[in-house]
């Protein structure tokens, strides 16, 4: 099956947009997680879904698109205290996560042919050396660090500051 850039360019919206959804909930959540090797773990999560959406929107932007914008939900604690107060979003998070891979395990031939239409053989070259090479695409998540409210951070060439981080 042969693709063009342009009949290539829904799919990628739609995996970037529900990717993100996803990624703006674990943020979401993240900022109620207490316990700190829960939160540590959101917190690699939402860096390497930074690193995945920042592949989906280089691809996007060279066939001429613009990325989707998500809010971050606003979620309330679960209820009870401790760890029973956040393990019910993060069973959630599981199941929606589960989701995901079985609805795009089943198309991952319709986004291998998006980056062979954009003359991409290998996913961590999309954008090309430019803008996105730099970004955190090639200097991968071991130093990010997400700030803490009011406290801005810069690694791996981006900034991040508390509207977009959880509490760890």
């Amino acid at each position: 099956m042969t693709t063009t850039p342009t009949g290539d360019l829904p799919i990628l919206i739609e995996c970037h947009r529900e990717k993100l959804t996803i990624r703006q909930r674990h943020v979401a959540v993240a900022r109620l997680v207490t316990n700190y090797a829960f939160n540590n773990t959101y917190q690699y999560i939402i860096a390497r879904e930074d690193v995945h959406l920042t592949w989906l929107e280089a691809a996007i932007e060279e066939l001429g698109g613009t990325p989707a914008s998500v809010p971050e939900p606003a979620l309330r604690p679960a209820g009870g205290k401790g760890n029973d107060a956040f393990l019910p979003l993060v069973g959630e998070d599981a199941r929606l996560a589960e989701e995901f891979v079985k609805k795009w395990r089943g198309r991952i031939g319709e986004l291998a042919n998006a980056c062979s239409a954009l003359g991409v053989a290998d996913h961590r070259f999309l954008g090309g050396t430019g803008r996105w090479r730099d970004s955190m695409a090639t200097r991968h998540a071991t130093a990010v660090s997400l700030a803490s409210p009011g406290r801005m951070t810069t690694s791996c060439g981006m900034a991040r500051n508390a509207a977009s981080c959880s509490m760890g």
